[in-house]
């Protein structure tokens, strides 16, 4: 009896971290790609419809950076919108293993708004964003780290 309720256990604490793995809803410190300065804490959830979107939480304070407040420069329905609680990843798709895409991000500072794809790592630890205008090859990549 014992036995099977430790297998069990160990068969659930297997499986839930798998899930966790490939679960890419929380919080993440998104990096710089220019200087890997952090920028900002971005919860990302899962919609209703299943899809993946990521809203800015907070702005990281670094030296010599002033950061917008608004979202001067983007485009409708973002336009003069607070940065703080703007969804900034909207339409983001899981679409096999650790693999998302069909996304599009905001840059709040540029006001561009790019199409997306999204790797989890295999530890759940970092997220290797890619944004681009046409096709892939033509785009930034970006890390975020998962805050804990």
């Amino acid at each position: 009896m014992m036995s099977k309720q430790l297998l069990g256990a160990l068969f659930l604490s297997a499986v839930s971290s798998f899930t966790f793995a490939e679960d890419i809803t929380g919080l993440w410190q998104s990096i710089d790609d220019k200087t890997g300065a952090p920028k900002a804490l971005v919860e990302i959830r899962q919609e209703a419809n299943g899809t993946y979107a990521g809203k800015v939480v907070k702005i990281t304070p670094r030296t010599g950076y002033t950061p917008k407040e608004t979202c001067v420069d983007c485009p409708a329905p973002y336009t003069n919108k607070p940065i703080v609680g703007l969804d900034v990843v909207t339409g983001l798709k899981h679409s096999e293993g650790l693999n998302y895409t069909n996304g599009r991000i905001l840059d709040p500072n540029s006001g561009k708004v790019y199409s997306m794809k999204a790797k989890l790592s295999a530890n759940g630890k970092r997220l290797h964003l890619r944004g681009y205008l046409g096709v892939s090859a033509l785009g930034r990549n970006q890390i975020w780290i998962r805050a804990e």
